[in-house]
């Protein structure tokens, strides 16, 4: 056998390969016996064809097993004996194959590239630091007052603007689907909804029914209804004012915690610091890798790209799914998303290749104590017991994934105890 080994670029390689004659012949004869045992041509019993036949009945497919059998062995026998480790399976090309004849082919594949990691102790970078302003906690203050609100009953009068209608709903639409929901409380005139549908439901009694036809523009929000034109059937069953409690200490008090409004307030702006201290955390690490990114040189596998610009998308359709939209139905073209991800992938493969040389370097790695901890905390999380958390992560690899996130934040980490920070 043959081989030469090619550098192509700086992470793209290639193995050229000429395999003997006799070794080929060898192959073929294996796969015709394998053919002959199996095969069933009219005018011979089964299994006593002559290999003649057989190959001539059935070469191309003999031939193509043959030469992935030689593949499958030769490709890696000489990955491994020469230290190479490809970054996913080698693809082969230029493939020739015939009985009597060497075998020729390349196999294909892409390496990490030898990386010079910029200076990363000192790294500067700029970002907003932690704000809590008075309107925010004023924002907040207000949610918990909206959730804690109630709906008294109004009678003696039809619905009007800022009415809230408990609605029994009937919508089909133009492919001619049909569905019922029971109990949808809408508030009238509010913006979230189409402007037909405020003006139809204002003046509606309950027990009165009545059919509405919405037509959605095509840049709505929603990919489910964007250019779409729906038939409602809208019952209302009941109208209702929404009634919202005084900002004051009685309402601390009912949350359950707090003996006055003050001690709420004083409650909710240490969570609200302690989601600025969070974003800023991720702010500075995300500037100190970009910072990484711009000073590196080196080239990016193309492999490693593709997988991140594979998540990305995948990552699209399952927000999509999980909201209920279908991705096939979505007004998406997937294949042009996924060639607008390619630049932030390659910045990402790019920071995944120099946190790994960094950690390297550090020798920074997740400990099994390190592992216990957030199983532990994942575990309590979904109310479950540790031991049947660990068990279903590394079923599906998980572990693995985790230890990689947990080496990733210490080597961010480094990056943030020695940077200089210059805060807005």
């Amino acid at each position: 056998m043959k081989v030469d080994y090619i550098e192509e670029t700086t992470v793209r390689k290639a193995l050229a390969f000429e395999i003997e004659p006799e070794v080929v012949d060898g192959e073929i004869a294996l796969r015709a016996k394998d053919y002959a045992k199996k095969a069933k041509i009219p005018g011979f019993r089964p299994g006593k064809i002559p290999s003649e036949v057989i190959k001539k009945r059935f070469l191309p497919q003999i031939l193509e097993d043959a030469a992935e059998a030689i593949v499958n062995r030769v490709v890696w026998e000489e990955l491994e004996g020469r230290g190479l480790r490809p970054l996913a399976n080698p693809k082969v090309t230029e493939l020739k194959i015939d009985a009597n004849q060497p075998m020729t082919f390349r196999a294909v594949f892409e390496t990490l590239p030898l990386v010079q990691v910029p200076e990363y102790k000192g790294l500067s970078a700029k970002v907003k630091g932690p704000h809590v302003s008075d309107d925010k906690l004023v924002e907040e203050l207000d949610r918990l007052r909206d959730e804690a609100a109630r709906y008294d009953p109004v009678e003696g009068r039809a619905a009007a603007d800022r009415d809230f209608v408990v609605l029994d709903v009937v919508y089909r639409t133009a492919g001619g689907e049909s569905k019922q929901d029971e109990n949808v409380l809408v508030e009238i005139g509010s913006a979230d909804n189409h402007a037909d549908l405020n003006a139809a439901l204002a003046g509606m009694s309950p027990g009165e029914t009545k059919d509405v036809q919405l037509v959605y523009p095509a840049d709505h929000p929603s990919e489910k209804l964007a250019g779409q034109t729906v038939d409602y059937t809208v019952s209302v069953k009941a109208i209702k004012t929404k009634v919202v409690p005084a900002l004051d200490d009685e309402f601390a008090k009912d949350l359950g915690e707090f003996d006055s409004l003050d001690a709420l307030r004083q409650r909710i702006r240490r969570q609200l610091e302690a989601q600025e201290d969070r974003r800023v955390d991720r702010d500075v690490k995300e500037a100190l890798i970009q910072a990484l990114v711009e000073q590196a040189t080196f080239e990016v596998p193309d492999t490693l790209v593709e997988r991140h610009m594979n998540a990305r998308t995948e990552g699209l359709a399952r927000e999509l799914a999980m909201s209920g939209v279908d991705p096939q139905q979505a007004n998406i073209d997937w294949k042009q998303f996924r060639e607008a991800q390619r630049e932030g992938a390659t910045k990402a493969a790019k920071a995944d290749i120099l946190l790994d040389e960094i950690a390297r370097r550090e020798k920074l790695d997740a400990s099994p104590a390190d592992v216990d901890g957030e199983v532990a905390r994942y575990a309590e999380r979904l109310s479950r017991p540790v031991e049947q958390v660990r068990a279903q992560m590394e079923k599906e690899g998980g572990l693995t994934a985790l230890r990689a996130r947990i080496r990733e934040d210490k080597t961010l980490d480094l990056l943030k105890a020695d940077a200089r920070l210059d805060f807005e």
